[in-house]
């Protein structure tokens, strides 16, 4: 099982937005995006559109076509963004309902979901707790 990497690519395609326009320009295609995050510019667009339809990003059609920012770096969370693109819960109970009439089937459902319930609201409030601008304070003192 890979882990998911669809908050860092969205995280990075956004916070590359908000760099590349603090530099002067207006909008950042599609392809540019992603030469930086090293994937093909379908996922890119795939990703913005998700982020789009909730007022992350906003993308002009025809001449001079590309992303923008919807909201200031500072105005985003890592949490709007998982929210965005990630809905679901983070972990999951089986898919079919276990054995009843087995002491382990029958409560590992309620016991499993206490734990998940906590895990949830600990990764929700750690990524309300930083914003876009703060990552990309973080990547320019790497840099």
């Amino acid at each position: 099982m890979s882990a998911n990497s669809r908050l860092t690519i969205a995280a990075h395609a956004l916070t590359w937005i908000g760099l590349y326009q603090r530099r002067g320009h207006e909008v950042a295609t599609s392809e540019q995006i992603a030469t930086s995050v090293n994937t093909n510019p379908v996922v890119i667009r795939r990703l913005l559109g998700e982020l789009s339809k909730v007022g992350l990003a906003v993308s002009r059609r025809g001449a001079g076509a590309g992303w923008m920012l919807a909201r200031d770096l500072a105005a985003i969370t890592l949490l709007d963004v998982y929210q965005a693109i990630e809905p679901g819960p983070v972990f999951a109970l089986h898919r079919a309902t276990p054995d009843p009439e087995c002491v382990v089937g029958h409560g590992i459902g309620p016991a499993m979901a206490a734990v998940y319930d906590d895990v949830e609201a600990a990764l929700r409030r750690e990524l309300a707790k930083t914003t876009l601008e703060d990552v990309l304070r973080d990547v320019l003192k790497a840099a």
